[in-house]
Formats: C-alpha cells, structure tokens, sequence
C-alpha cells in the first residue's frame, strides 16, 4: 500500500503521483483513496476529469466499486491552470483522455510545491502505451501500477481487451465494452481474432477470383 511522503509541508515540496493500470484495476479507488486521506490530514483538494469522461456524473469521480468524489470537469489540461490556486493536492482523473499538455501542467504544479495524483490507463487497447502516461510516469517521483484479476486465467491482468468491434482508439466504456486479461490471455484473443479477420480477407479474395472466373465463361 502507498504511503504518502513525510517531508513537511510547510515547505511547500511539490511532487508526482501516478496510478496507471487497466481497465478495473482499481486505479480510481487508488486516486479516491489517496485523496480523502488528504482531505483528513485537512489539506485542500481538487480533483479533475476530462470532459469527455460522460458514464457517471459531471461533478463526481466514480470509481467501479461505486466509490465517489466530487470533482470538476475540464475540457483540456490547461483549465487546471485557472482554478488550482491555493489548493495543496490535486487529483487528475482519467489522465490518458487529456491532450499532451497534462505532462507539463502536472509538473508545473509539482515544481510550485503542488501534491500531484494521476490516475490513468497506461496502454490502449492494442497494448500500445498512451504518450502522456509514458511521460507521466518518467517524470513522477511515484509510480504504482495496479493489476485487475483475468477472468480467463485468474491471474493478474493488465491488458485491456475491447469486446466492441470499434477500432477507434478512444472508445469510453464500461463493462460492456472491456475485459481485463493476463499477458497469455490476451495475446491468445488477439491472436484468435486476427486469424479471423485473415481468414475473412481471404474468404472475400477467394469470392472476388470466383467471380471473375465466372465473367470469362
């Protein structure tokens, strides 16, 4: 469990936090966790998500397990900028939705002695690592990264694995959408789903060739 830095407050020494994973890895409990023992060390918190989070209410962080907080929504990274003043921890949920300018705020924050937690998905669906978590991550002092549970092997996933048959790499979900699955898992689905879509291509090659064949005689 993460326990939170000693050094004294009082003077001002800013750092960051980031709490990456997959889907259902509990990375936003994580945030909530971390936040509300803030909130009981009496600090002043605010948290943010990128407004293009819309599965649960405009002005709260919802986690899977139903944990909330209330927080503000932005629409780009450079909103926080206007409305941290004075607060002592803040709180960025859903950090792989912000454009690449959240790596630069964060850090401003944290050089003006500024806590700083980020909560994220570190890879798409594809495996491929979100840029601005990748720099997130090799510029923050903390670094946790927290596994869901496969369904297929019961081992520790961190892939997220998309059900939805849409390719765009942005696609905001709940359960419907996602699965978490371990290394083995996953590579066996993508590897299933890739000879598939081979053996349709093909399957369209073969009746393209029968066609033609058919306009000669």
């Amino acid at each position: 469990m993460f326990l939170e830095n000693t050094l004294n407050f009082n003077k001002q020494t800013g750092w960051i936090e980031v709490v990456c994973g997959s889907m259902f890895s509990g990375k936003t409990e994580e945030l909530i966790r971390r936040m509300r023992r803030a909130q009981y060390a009496n600090l002043d918190i605010i948290i943010f998500k990128p407004k293009i989070d819309t599965r649960d209410k405009k002005d709260k962080v919802v986690s899977h397990d139903d944990s909330e907080i209330e927080c503000e929504t932005i629409k780009k990274a450079a909103d926080i900028y206007k409305r941290v003043k004075n607060y002592r921890v803040v709180g960025v949920d859903e950090a792989q939705f912000f454009d690449d300018e959240i790596v630069d705020v964060c850090n401003a924050l944290a050089n003006n002695g500024v806590r700083v937690i980020v909560a994220g998905l570190d890879m798409d669906y594809k495996g491929v690592p979100f840029k601005n978590m990748a720099n997130l991550m090799a510029t923050a002092e903390y670094v946790t990264k927290v596994h869901a549970i496969c369904p297929k092997t019961g081992g520790l996933a961190q892939y997220s694995y998309r059900k939805a048959k849409s390719k765009k790499r942005i696609l905001v979900g709940k359960g419907d959408e996602y699965m978490p699955l371990s290394r083995a898992a996953y590579f066996k689905k993508s590897n299933k789903k890739e000879k598939k879509s081979k053996w349709m291509g093909a399957e369209n090659s073969s009746d393209k060739k029968i066609r033609d064949w058919k306009k000669l005689y």
